[in-house]
C-alpha cells in the first residue's frame, strides 16, 4: 500500500468530489479515480458508495478514513523528525568522562557546540577508561575520553591531550624539595592509585615494574580530589596528570618524575562499524576542529 494512495484518498473525502480533490493536487481525475480503485482492489473492499450522486463513504471507507488520516499524520510527523535531525535541531549525545583529567577547555567545546545546536541535549558519565569503553562497546555511550593505547580493532579514535603524570607528595616529605625523581627511589613509598577501572591503574603499576619494584598500595579512588586528601594527610603518595596538579592546594607537593617518565595520552572513541546519530557526527566533527584550533 503506497502512502500516496492514502493521501488521495483522504484528499477525495476532503472535497467529496474526484474532480476537486483531482484539480487540488494538479492531477486528472482519470488518474485519481483509478488509484482509489486500485486501493480498493488491494483491499478486497469499496470505499465509496457510487449508487447515489452525492459522493458517500461505506463503512470499510469510514473505518480506512480514520485510520488514514493517523498514518499520514504519522508520516508528515516522521518526515519532521527527520528534518530536524539532519537540521540538527534535536538529538542527543551520550559521552563517557574520566573524572581525573582537566576538563576545563573541554566543557568549553560542549558549550561552544550547544549555543550552536540549542536544541541538542547531553548526558555526561564520570568513570573510569574501562568502564568507559566499555559503555562505548555496549551502546550505552556514545563517544569516551579514555587514556591510550585502547583497543584498536574495536574502537575509531583521535587523541587530543598528552601529558605527564607527577608526583604527589605531603608536603613536609623528604622528597617534597626535588625537582625531580627518578621512579625507582619510589620502591619503598605506600601509594595511593585510582581504582582498578581506571586504565591509569595499570599503567602506574608496570611502570612501576619496569623500574624494577611491586608498588606498595595502600588505598585505591575514583576521585583526583579524595586522593589529594589522603596524600595530604600523609597516607602515602599518588600519581596525578600535570593538568590536575594546577588545581591542588598547598598542603600537597608536585615534582616530576624521570627514568622513565610517566605519562598519558588521552583520547576520544566511537565504535567502529556501529551508527552514530547525526548529532554524535556533528560534535566528533565540531570538537577535532576546536582541538586543532587550540594547537
Amino acid at each position: 500500500m503506497d502512502i500516496k494512495h492514502l493521501q488521495y484518498f483522504i484528499e477525495v473525502t476532503n472535497f467529496n468530489s474526484f474532480s476537486k480533490a483531482a484539480d487540488h493536487l494538479f492531477i486528472t481525475q482519470p488518474t485519481i479515480s483509478k488509484m482509489i480503485k486500485n486501493l480498493e482492489n488491494e483491499l478486497g473492499i469499496e470505499l465509496f458508495d457510487r449508487s447515489h450522486k452525492k459522493l458517500m463513504l461505506t463503512d470499510a471507507g469510514r473505518v480506512l478514513l480514520e485510520q488514514a488520516k493517523l498514518v499520514d499524520q504519522a508520516f508528515y510527523n516522521l518526515e519532521t523528525e527527520l528534518d530536524n535531525l539532519l537540521e540538527l535541531k534535536t538529538g542527543h549525545i551520550r559521552i563517557g568522562l574520566p573524572p581525573i583529567f582537566d576538563a576545563h577547555f573541554f566543557l568549553q567545546i560542549i558549550g561552544l557546540f550547544h549555543e550552536k545546536y540549542p536544541g541538542i541535549t547531553f548526558q555526561l558519565v564520570e568513570d573510569g577508561s574501562k568502564k568507559i569503553e566499555e559503555a562505548v562497546e555496549q551502546n550505552e555511550l556514545d563517544v569516551g575520553v579514555v587514556v591510550l593505547p585502547t583497543r584498536y580493532e574495536v574502537f575509531d579514535h583521535f587523541s587530543f591531550m598528552e601529558e605527564d603524570l607527577m608526583l604527589i607528595l605531603p608536603k613536609f616529605h623528604q622528597l617534597a624539595d626535588r625537582e625531580e625523581i627518578n621512579l625507582g627511589e619510589l620502591s619503598s613509598e605506600s601509594f595511593i592509585l585510582f581504582n582498578k577501572d581506571f586504565a591509569l591503574n595499570d599503567r602506574i603499576i608496570s611502570l612501576c615494574n619496569e623500574a624494577g619494584f611491586q608498588p606498595h598500595v595502600i588505598s585505591e579512588s575514583s576521585q583526583w580530589s579524595f586522593i589529594e586528601e589522603m596524600v595530604a594527610s600523609k597516607l602515602g603518595i599518588s600519581l596525578l596528570p600535570e593538568s590536575i596538579c594546577r588545581h591542588l592546594d598547598d598542603q600537597v607537593r608536585a615534582v616530576k618524575v624521570i627514568n622513565p617518565s610517566v605519562n598519558w595520552n588521552l583520547a576520544i572513541i566511537w565504535r567502529k562499524n556501529q551508527y552514530l546519530s547525526y548529532a554524535a557526527k556533528e560534535w566528533l566533527h565540531f570538537t577535532k576542529v576546536q582541538f586543532t584550533k587550540r594547537d
